[in-house]
């Protein structure tokens, strides 16, 4: 087995099953290590017997590569292996099953882990027909959000990645940031170009109900966003701690969604859960086209999806009203419509 694939799967399983981010960092810094010294030298340092001097290499990452280059499948592989085997939800595996993407995923040019060819490898590997990236757009500085210039640039890296690929599709998209005035965080032309727009709210989440309202509404009629994100900002757990949701008109935010052909997401984060299971309810009673997405902001996290379903799945929406259901030229004819 080879090292570096080792030790990057154990990152996975571990980000699948949230484990602390240290662990995590530990197995995907040695996969880096072992990256830049070459298949090569890993091997000569092997049989010299220096590998362990190797720097990003603890023993429990030492001992992963070594049974690797031993033609094994080293055993804490195996073990997460083990423990991941089946979804991590109890409920809605049917719908699971009929879910072909996600629109919701960020990379380490935000404020993602890992880079965009990493995330897009996992995607694929796990079934997927399509992915958005969807990093953040520049208002929101402490998660490295992307200027037009930027966006443009890794608009490029992802072109040259699909160029590889015939059954899967990185989507370009963005998280944009909804501004204080119902405006979006970045310029008409760069949203123009892209195949997906999540519009969230980061920022003053205490404001005014009434205000609140006009602000989301506002985003959902510009004629560029296709699914609002995690709508009312709450979190219920995790290492942020909790936050209460958003006061803001739920009735008239949904017939906004509805009306206009923006997706309310279901947010796939244990930590966010959103929107509330009452909101889910009022949604669906409007009409609202709904994505199951997972905010996945590392490989690991993309199985996160199982949450989202389950919760979906709960609530009886009908699997032709979630546009994650939909084949990807279906998905696309979506998302450019509204632009005209």
């Amino acid at each position: 087995m080879d090292p570096v694939d080792a030790l990057k799967e154990v990152g996975f399983w571990l980000e699948r099953e949230r484990a602390k981010t240290y662990r995590v960092e530990a197995f995907r810094k040695a996969a880096a290590a072992l990256d830049d010294l070459g298949p090569d030298q890993v091997v000569e340092r092997a049989s010299a017997g220096t590998l362990g001097k190797v720097k990003g290499l603890g023993p429990k990452t030492l001992a992963v590569v070594e049974q690797a280059l031993a033609g094994e499948v080293p055993d804490y592989l195996a073990d997460l292996r083990e423990r991941g085997d089946g979804p991590l939800a109890e409920g809605g595996a049917e719908l699971r099953a009929l879910l072909r993407g996600d629109l919701h995923s960020h990379s380490d040019w935000s404020d993602g882990g890992s880079p965009i060819a990493e995330m897009a490898r996992v995607a694929r590997e796990r079934g997927r027909e399509y992915q958005a990236l969807t990093d953040h757009s520049p208002r929101l500085t402490v998660a490295n959000g992307l200027s037009a210039e930027r966006l443009a640039e890794q608009l490029d890296v992802v072109a040259e990645l699909n160029d590889g690929w015939d059954d899967f599709t990185l989507l370009t998209g963005i998280e944009v940031d909804i501004l204080d005035d119902g405006s979006l965080d970045q310029t008409p032309a760069m949203l123009d170009r892209l195949d997906v727009v999540v519009a969230s709210v980061h920022s003053k989440l205490r404001m005014d109900h009434d205000a609140m309202t006009r602000r989301m509404v506002g985003a959902i009629a510009n004629p560029r966003t296709n699914v609002l994100g995690h709508c009312t900002g709450r979190l219920v757990e995790g290492s942020r701690g909790t936050r209460p949701q958003s006061a803001f008109d739920a009735e008239i935010v949904f017939e906004a969604c509805a009306q206009l052909d923006v997706a309310v997401e279901i947010n796939s984060r244990p930590e966010r859960q959103d929107p509330p299971d009452d909101l889910i309810e009022l949604a669906v009673e409007a009409g609202c086209l709904f994505s199951i997405d997972t905010d996945a902001h590392a490989p690991g996290q993309l199985d996160f999806l199982d949450y989202g379903a389950e919760r979906a799945a709960a609530h009886g929406i009908p699997a032709e009203r979630i546009v994650t259901t939909w084949p990807k030229d279906e998905l696309l004819a979506w998302t450019r419509r509204k632009k005209g």
